[in-house]
């Protein structure tokens, strides 16, 4: 049985304005004494009215190959394709954050594209919405509709989840709304998929599917705990294993929008790894998970903050971090500006260090935006001419197929390549398979992509 990753159509919101944990005494009781048997129902009648249903349409550009009888005017060379566009129709999820101003969060993919966005309300209103702003790199998009009389939805602090915890999963499922699940938290800090260019997700057992994405995943007293986005399993359906962004990621995404139109990223300015026992063994280290800081950018973040190679990052702002991976999504998605403080062991000695983040330059992008197979690598303009591999994650497709820090590429099958823009264009408007030069320090080599 194959199993693939697939990304689900479903939109959440979670209240902006309350980004703390609701008053323990205000909290919702997951079970009613009435006749003693424990049910989620009061917690779900004041939690589902949150979660909305969204249906979108538009036009998006398809390729396809031209017909045999037509390939003799284009010779023996290549497979000739064209362009048009065609419409599509699609379903998915979201959750009102924000009662007051209208505020809906989903993920990108359900209104990528989309001209014509409704939403459909638990009460049965529909309302036109306008797109504030979106970010594919983590899969948010806000999401604004004018109406009254609207339930927002509580937000909880995501980074308190810990794997064990019930969660119930509301969307609309293939269309079938306000649909319930339930089940557990089975992972956090899942990274390394391919789904997206920041990947933090917490992993879950309730039964997540085709429609839901968009949706939310809530704690026992119906707080937002994250966004589900993605399922792996096989033919799209559910096994068990669905990935949310955690509402707290999904909230800092968010004010950025509301703030600057836009998500201004944020820059540590390091190069590094997860810490393996291999590592551990070599440089005596008594911790076995990390981010291991092999260099320090200079004129960065993190050099103006005291970071050293051969640091080893172990928490951010009070929360593990548990692999490279899962820093650079904290830091990615934290916001241009903001202050972190950061535990780390130098020297066997435990320290936490309170750096200022800046923003990821313009010309550093990750270069999942170029072709999926690049995704875990953020390139760069080379000094020169090129295209630098700034950083390539562990475990990432960029990493399988021999990406490594610091290659150039130089050119696409024998073409020269000068910069980020020609190299977008050139994956763009490629046919077939694509071999990237790479110059690898004195060396000259091949990868190649599909």
């Amino acid at each position: 049985m194959n199993k693939r990753l697939s990304l689900l159509a479903t939109a959440v919101a979670a209240g902006l304005l309350l980004a703390q944990p609701a008053p323990a005494e205000a909290r919702i009781p997951f079970f009613s004494n009435t006749q003693e048997i424990p049910t989620l129902a009061p917690m779900l009648e004041q939690t589902t009215p949150a979660v909305v249903h969204i249906s979108v349409a538009g036009s998006r550009e398809v390729r396809q190959r031209l017909p045999d009888a037509f390939r003799q005017f284009f010779g023996q060379r290549g497979q000739p394709e064209y362009r048009e566009e065609r419409p599509f129709k699609g379903l998915g999820s979201g959750v009102i954050i924000d009662a007051d101003k209208g505020y809906i969060v989903t993920n990108n993919h359900v209104i990528q594209d989309a001209t014509d966005i409704e939403v459909r309300l638990k009460d049965g209103r529909t309302f036109k919405a306008t797109k504030l702003g979106a970010d594919p790199e983590t899969d948010i998009a806000l999401l604004r509709i004018e109406a009254k009389k609207l339930t927002q939805i509580q937000l909880a602090d995501s980074d308190k989840t810990r794997v064990g915890d019930f969660a119930v999963a509301i969307g609309n499922p293939f269309g079938l709304e306000q649909t319930v699940t339930s089940g557990i938290i089975s992972a956090l800090g899942r990274g390394g998929l391919g789904i997206e260019g920041f990947e933090d997700f917490i992993q879950t057992d309730a039964a997540i599917n085709s429609g839901n994405s968009g949706g939310a995943l809530v704690n026992l007293h119906g707080e937002l705990i994250g966004i589900n986005t993605a399922i792996l399993g096989p033919n799209g359906g559910n096994i068990g294993i669905g990935f949310a962004i955690p509402a707290n990621m999904m909230k800092n995404l968010v004010d950025q929008i509301i703030e600057h139109g836009e998500v201004r990223r944020g820059s540590l300015g390091i190069r590094g790894q997860d810490v393996t026992s291999d590592l551990t063994e070599a440089m005596h280290l008594n911790v076995s998970r990390g981010a291991f800081v092999n260099e320090v950018i200079a004129d960065s973040a993190a050099a103006e903050g005291g970071l050293e190679s051969g640091d080893v990052i172990i928490s951010m702002n009070g929360n593990k971090i548990s692999s490279f991976q899962e820093l650079r999504a904290k830091v990615g998605t934290l916001g241009a500006g903001r202050e972190a403080k950061f535990g780390i062991l130098r020297d066997g000695k435990e320290r936490t260090l309170t750096i200022k983040l800046k923003e990821l330059s313009t010309t550093q992008v990750a270069a999942s935006q170029m072709h999926p197979m690049l995704d875990g690598a953020e390139l760069s303009n080379a000094e020169g001419g090129g295209v630098k591999i700034e950083s390539v994650a562990n475990n990432s497709a960029a990493a399988q197929i021999g990406l490594m820090p610091d290659d150039i590429i130089i050119g696409i099958n024998r073409q020269r390549v000068t910069n980020l823009a020609e190299l977008r264009k050139m994956l763009e408007n490629r046919e077939g398979v694509a071999a990237l030069n790479i110059r690898r320090g004195n060396a000259s080599l091949y990868v190649l992509i599909r």
